[in-house]
């Protein structure tokens, strides 16, 4: 089992929480009060004790019968997540996967805000893209200095990653969501790093495509 290095939480069950956490919104925009781990089972696919144990990370622990109060639930896994504070970001890749980051408005509802992106294209410093202007990467040293920003996503390709993971730990960096498709060289300490890897989650569909095909056949 994959454990989270910094509390020892289990990382499948944190992956979890914003899988329930978005079905826990939806639940209470149609006006219900409370739920229980089988009814949250039940409607995710899941199993009862699963969910149980998940959610116990939070530190919310439920009632018999009962089950979670919905906002309390939603607010437990909010704080656990840190998503119920803002936290600013930069980008670094103002291509097309950055101008896609750009523009998903789910990152706020998160409590992530992309303020400003960075590219070393002349032609794409000085564009704004959904409201977020991009500057030049030699700025980005000074203004996460001065604006305190500690989360970097990267949307480089993969002979780009390395310059721009020095780039934003220089500037004080703590935490990279990589987005391009190479392993990055960080210190072992002292910084974050989680890689999205879509072609290993494309792999995965299109192998299984491949075989429900053969079975078909």
């Amino acid at each position: 089992m994959t454990v989270d290095p910094v509390k020892g939480y289990p990382a499948p069950s944190v992956r979890r929480l914003p899988l329930y956490l978005h079905y826990l919104r939806d639940l209470r925009g149609s006006g219900r009060e409370s739920v229980s781990c089988t009814h949250i089972a039940r409607d995710l696919g899941l199993i009862s004790v699963q969910v149980r144990k998940d959610l116990a990370i939070t530190g919310i622990v439920g009632r018999p019968k009962t089950g979670y109060e919905l906002p309390a639930l939603i607010r437990a896994i909010e704080e656990f997540l840190g998503w119920n504070t803002r936290c600013d970001a930069f980008l670094v890749g103002a291509g097309c996967l950055g101008s896609a980051l750009l523009g998903y408005e789910g990152f706020i509802e998160n409590g992530l805000n992309i303020v400003a992106a960075f590219d070393k294209n002349p032609a794409k410093v000085g564009n704004v893209i959904h409201g977020k202007e991009v500057f030049s990467l030699d700025k980005l040293k000074p203004l996460a200095e001065r604006m305190h920003v500690q989360i970097g996503i990267l949307a480089v390709p993969g002979h780009a990653a390395q310059e721009a993971t020095e780039l934003v730990l220089n500037g004080g960096i703590i935490a990279i969501w990589n987005y391009s498709p190479v392993r990055l060289e960080i210190p072992a300490e002292g910084v974050i790093c989680e890689d999205v890897r879509l072609s290993s989650s494309l792999a995965l569909l299109t192998s299984r495509l491949k075989s429900l095909r053969a079975t078909e056949e």
